[in-house]
């Protein structure tokens, strides 16, 4: 192979390993085997790749508040279940439902949003593989 052709697939396997690290296995971060659900008000709501993020704060019966955040799947998949990037305002009384993180950390991957009436934001319910 030639000095040229082995630089361009080196820096081509590189590229792949940096990207395949930045991209998260489920399993690794959250906990399946368990569920919550929250309601809080929005925060921000990040609709950007790899992963949106819905951050929104939680008040607990003691009164305190309790900063959450929730990752999405991307905005491509958002879109195609019927999301934009309005469907979340800062300000949004909603209700979260997904799977912890494992670190016990105030972290959750979305299963569904709900607004505060109750009514799903999007279509459909999110899986813990989907990526459609």
């Amino acid at each position: 192979m030639s000095p040229i052709k082995l630089a361009a697939a080196s820096a081509a396997l590189m590229l792949m390993s940096t990207e395949a690290q930045a991209h998260h296995s489920f399993a690794a971060f959250f906990d399946g085997g368990q569920s919550v659900k929250l309601t809080g008000k929005v925060t921000a709501f990040r609709f950007t790749n790899p992963h949106g993020i819905i951050a929104f704060d939680v008040t607990g019966p003691d009164g305190q508040i309790k900063h959450w955040a929730a990752e999405t799947n991307s905005p491509a998949v958002l879109m195609r279940r019927g999301w934009t990037r309005n469907s979340i305002k800062p300000g949004d009384t909603i209700i979260v439902d997904g799977w912890p993180s494992r670190d016990g950390k105030p972290y959750l991957r979305l299963r569904q949003a709900m607004d505060a009436g109750g009514k799903p934001i999007g279509q459909g319910i999110f899986g813990q593989a989907d990526d459609k």
